[in-house]
């Protein structure tokens, strides 16, 4: 792996993501509830972009998991997707996503899940590379660190077992 000490510190800010979809039928069941892996298809994706415009390499799903759907998407509603990057260490990174649906019509905004996504980043022969570290410029960069550390650290330990 190369040596991640000359990389160039990124902010969580540099590499934060936003997608918008709208929902059709082919996306959801006869009843018009947006099927849950169409939505993780949309979590998985924007999750990548953040984690290739943070390592500006390939990058690959590692795991997800914290998937939480909070409440239905509908066909006809608008998905946003934001997701930023909470922790790296030598070559994973975690995304947060969070998923809101918005009713067009009336303009009202549903928080309609979350999830937290690691990837790895690949150098051109597909093996694991150093990522930047982190530079953690708010308070809230701060608290996300240490939480997605904590979180990673406990996704290693359940991967011993």
């Amino acid at each position: 792996m190369s040596s991640q000490s000359n990389l160039k510190e990124k902010s969580p800010a540099e590499s934060r993501a936003e997608v918008i979809v709208r929902m059709f039928p082919s996306d959801a069941n006869p009843a018009g509830n947006v099927f849950g892996g169409e939505i993780l298809k949309h979590i998985d994706m924007v999750a990548g972009i953040v984690a290739q415009r943070h390592s500006q390499s390939n990058a690959v799903t590692v795991s997800m998991d914290s998937v939480n759907f909070l409440k239905p998407v509908f066909v006809g509603n608008v998905l946003s997707l934001n997701a930023r990057i909470n922790y790296v260490h030598n070559s994973s990174m975690e995304i947060e996503v969070k998923a809101e649906a918005e009713d067009i019509v009336t303009g009202i905004r549903t928080t309609t899940g979350t999830a937290f996504v690691t990837f790895v980043a690949l150098d051109k022969n597909g093996k694991p590379m150093h990522v930047p570290k982190l530079s953690l410029k708010t308070d809230e960069d701060r608290v996300k660190f240490e939480e997605g550390k904590n979180r990673m650290e406990k996704r290693l330990a359940n991967r011993q077992k």
